[in-house]
C-alpha cells in the first residue's frame, strides 16, 4: 500500500520569522496525522528556520529547486549537498514554472533528479501539460515525453526513491481544478509508462501527487481516486490552519 504524500510548495512567499510562526500553528494541527508523509518545502532563505521548527515532527522539509552540480562558478544556485546539509529531505524539481520561466527541460531535470538522489534527496519530479497541449489532445504525448527523457536516464533502484507530481499547467494558481477522473486519467499515463520502463513492481509502488490548486473542499475527492497518491499543494499551502484541514483530508 502506498503511503500518502501531502506537500506544500510556498513558492516564493514567507520571511523566515514568518516561516517560524507558521510551524508554530501547524505543528499542533498534524501531531497525530500518521496516516500521510507531511512536507513542506519553503524558500531557500527560510530552509534554516523550517528545519529548526520542524524538528522533533514528523515533517519533512524540502527546497524548491536544487543546482546539477556538487560546487563550482555557478552564481545564484545552490547544490544538494548544500541543501541536505540544511536538514533538508526532498527537492522539488522541474516545475512548470522553472520550465516557463527559466528555461528547464527534460535533460536538465534529469540532471538535477540525479543530482538529487546523489545528495540523499528525494525528489519531486514535476509533469504536466499546458492547455494548448490539453484542448489539442496532446495530454498523454506531453507526459510521457516528460516522463520519458526526464527519467530515462534512471536506474530501477534510482527510480524507487522518486516521487513524481502531475501539475495540469492550466490548473496551477488558476482555481482550475482538474476533476478527480481528470487527473486519475493522467495518473494512469504516468503509471502505465512507469510500468513499461522499470516494470510491474516499480509502478506499482510509484507514489504520483497530484498538483493544481488543491484546496481542503477538493482534496477529499482527489484522494479517493486509488490512482492519486498525495498533492503537491501551492496557495492552499501557506495557511496552516488550510493545509492541514488538507494534510487531514
Amino acid at each position: 500500500m502506498r503511503i500518502p504524500v501531502m506537500a506544500g510548495n510556498w513558492k516564493m512567499f514567507k520571511t523566515p520569522a514568518e516561516t517560524t510562526a507558521f510551524f508554530d500553528k501547524f505543528r499542533g494541527l498534524v501531531e497525530h496525522s500518521g496516516h500521510c508523509e507531511i512536507v513542506i518545502c519553503p524558500p531557500f532563505p527560510d530552509l534554516p528556520a523550517a528545519v529548526a521548527a520542524a524538528r522533533g515532527t514528523r515533517i519533512g522539509i524540502g527546497a524548491q529547486n536544487i543546482f546539477w552540480a556538487k560546487e563550482g562558478a555557478y552564481t545564484g544556485e545552490v547544490s544538494g549537498p548544500m541543501i541536505r546539509s540544511l536538514g533538508c529531505s526532498h527537492a522539488i524539481i522541474g516545475h512548470s514554472e522553472r520550465r516557463q520561466y527559466f528555461g528547464e527541460t527534460n535533460e536538465t531535470v534529469l540532471k538535477k533528479t540525479l543530482a538529487a538522489l546523489g545528495a540523499g534527496l528525494t525528489p519531486i519530479v514535476c509533469v504536466g501539460e499546458t492547455l494548448e497541449h490539453r484542448e489539442a489532445g496532446q495530454t498523454e504525448a506531453v507526459l510521457l515525453d516528460q516522463c520519458q527523457n526526464g527519467t530515462s536516464g534512471l536506474t530501477a533502484e534510482q527510480f524507487a526513491r522518486i516521487l513524481i507530481a502531475y501539475e495540469p499547467v492550466w490548473a496551477i494558481g488558476t482555481g482550475k481544478t482538474a476533476t478527480p477522473e481528470i487527473a486519475a486519467d493522467a495518473h494512469r499515463v504516468i503509471r502505465t509508462h512507469a510500468r513499461s520502463a522499470f516494470g510491474q513492481e516499480a509502478a506499482n509502488q510509484l507514489r504520483i501527487l497530484y498538483g493544481g490548486s488543491v484546496k481542503p473542499d477538493n482534496v477529499k475527492g482527489l484522494m479517493a481516486q486509488p490512482e492519486i497518491d498525495g498533492a503537491l499543494v501551492g496557495g492552499a499551502s501557506l495557511d496552516p490552519i488550510s493545509f492541514a484541514s488538507i494534510v487531514n483530508f
